[in-house]
């Protein structure tokens, strides 16, 4: 078939008569529309924020625009966004990007996020903001795109780093920040050599009390505003030196809280699921545990591990057991001893911990995010859950950008049940979820208070409700039992929490329960320096109430 294309020329002939005759280029009607355009795109007043009217259908909140405000107009279009979880970061930042874009001083732009989050970056820009931002699929993306989300981890390595630090960027995003804080990293070095004009940083956890993450994240801001690295160190020691960095930081950092936000937020219900072993679990638990006392040149942090592990699914021991099995080759005495644990891992038919997800699952009948600590975990309870008849999609940081993204949304759409390993779940918002199972509880407090950050933010418009599962009589119980209800953890908002264990320093609490629970003798020992433990977290909810809720430097 013939298909007759016809070129609409008429234009041609008109312009080239002008362009012979002089003219006429403009009527009154062609200069009225010039002048209402020009009109209608001016910036005349840079203490106003214009991207707002061109946002009519965004709900934008009171601390949002504010923050726009502040690092717009007081800050130079360089600043750390370090609002609680749930608050809206992203927001925050679309919304100076594209204040910057409408006043003319943003074009050429770059968003570093880590690969899981480079979609959902994309999506909000183009969608919330008719940002026209692309995701960075192939190497010539790079010059000939103007606004780019790209994962840092492609974008530091060659040939992409080449062609990125030739580049002139009029305005930089990194989002997840705080994992920035060591100079000495590929990730650091490399946004510290791009060219750029503004810059946001984004972080998930506040800046704590680290005078060395404080100061390397400044720098990538402002290289000098905190002077060199050892002065700084030596004259923020005292009190007073605390109150002088206070001051500094808060003209490089916007920090939201929750209590400030003045937001009805959904009510987060948390439930306690004690667990008890099956005589064959708990076979096996006891007998890992006896390799902490054995001749045998395991070290006590493993035996720990494996006993958390047997806590969690016999699946994710066995792959353990069997990796010890392989390295200790040549030495027959331990290899029979593992193979004896083996043996009770053979004997173990009843999930304990996976029947009562399923029933709480069933129960529910709607969807549930469910956190694990162990890959072999993950793969046995979409496993377990298909053959039960429940639909559900594993999500973890080792899959491909592209995967994630569909997990996410075969979870939306399809499954029941999202099954996250914690470098899964890092960044990625679900609040069309409200059900949460935290199947194997993190040592590290703030953990958990992101995990539950995933469903408990902004845009939720269910209550959330929270399930932690502890195995009774074992190491789950202790930390549950111990540290989670002492320090009063789920009971607190999640901005409170913030604040205390920005105080204690929430690695210094993982580390320190580490040890009791390695270098423990008896168990009257571990509950003593659990206990002691517990009190000087409490000593720093003190101090965080005595001081108003801020850390000195937030």
């Amino acid at each position: 078939m013939d298909i007759n294309i016809t070129f609409d020329t008429s234009w041609k002939d008109e312009w080239l008569q002008r362009l012979n005759q002089h003219g006429p280029w403009a009527d009154w009607n062609i200069y009225n529309l010039g002048w209402q355009s020009i009109e209608e795109t001016a910036v005349e007043n840079f203490h106003t924020l214009y991207a707002p009217k061109y946002l009519e259908h965004l709900q934008l909140y009171p601390h949002q625009i504010e923050a726009a405000r502040t690092v717009i107009e007081k800050m130079n279009g360089k600043a750390i966004l370090a609002d609680e979880v749930g608050l809206g970061k992203t927001i925050e930042a679309g919304l100076i990007l594209k204040e910057y874009m409408i006043r003319g001083l943003a074009k050429k732009v770059l968003i570093l996020t880590p690969a899981s989050l480079v979609s959902q970056w994309v999506s909000e820009l183009n969608q919330k903001f008719f940002i026209p931002a692309v995701e960075q699929r192939k190497e010539y993306v790079w010059e000939q795109a103007d606004i780019i989300v790209a994962s840092i981890d492609t974008a530091k390595r060659p040939p992409h780093c080449d062609i990125i630090e030739e580049q002139n960027y009029d305005f930089i995003i990194v989002d997840e920040a705080h994992k920035l804080k060591n100079p000495k990293t590929k990730n650091y070095q490399f946004i510290q050599q791009l060219k750029k004009t503004y810059c946001l940083l984004l972080t998930a956890t506040p800046v704590q009390n680290r005078l060395d993450e404080v100061f390397y994240l400044v720098s990538l801001l402002k290289p000098g505003y905190l002077g060199d690295a050892e002065t700084f160190q030596q004259s923020y020691q005292t009190e007073e030196d605390q109150e002088h960095l206070q001051k500094l930081m808060k003209q490089v950092m916007v920090r939201n809280r929750r209590q400030d936000a003045n937001m009805d937020w959904p009510k987060r219900t948390v439930h306690t699921v004690d667990i008890e072993m099956s005589q064959e679990e708990r076979d096996l638990y006891e007998e890992v545990s006896k390799l902490k006392s054995s001749q045998t040149p395991i070290h006590p942090f493993t035996v720990l591990t494996l006993q958390r592990e047997v806590c969690s699914s016999r699946e994710a021991a066995y792959l353990t057991i069997q990796s010890m099995i392989k390295e200790a080759e040549g030495n027959e005495e331990l290899q029979q001893t593992l193979q004896q644990v083996i043996g009770k891992i053979e004997q173990v038919s009843l999930h304990s911990k996976a029947q009562k997800a399923l029933e709480l699952i069933q129960q529910l009948n709607d969807k549930v995010i469910i956190f694990t600590e162990y890959r072999g975990t993950q793969l046995f309870l979409q496993y377990f859950f298909q053959q039960n008849g429940i639909k559900a999609v594993p999500f973890r940081g080792g899959f491909k950008r592209s995967k994630k993204d569909w997990m996410k949304q075969l979870f939306k759409n399809q499954a029941q049940v999202l099954i996250a390993t914690e470098a899964g779940g890092e960044g990625i918002n679900l609040q069309f979820c409200h059900h949460m199972i935290n199947y194997d509880l993190p040592w590290n407090p703030m953990r958990i208070e992101q995990r539950i950050g995933r469903i408990h933010r902004l845009g939720q418009e269910n209550d959330v409700t929270i399930y932690n599962f502890a195995i009774q009589n074992t190491v789950e119980d202790d930390i549950l039992q111990l540290l989670y209800h002492k320090i009063g953890l789920f009971e607190n908002v999640i901005g409170r929490l913030d604040d205390i264990l920005e105080k204690a320093d929430s690695d210094f609490v993982e580390q320190h329960v580490s040890d009791i629970l390695l270098q423990s003798k008896t168990e009257g020992e571990k509950r003593i320096k659990m206990e002691n433990l517990t009190a000087f977290i409490e000593s720093k909810k003190e101090e965080n109430d005595a001081s108003g809720g801020h850390s000195p430097v937030s």
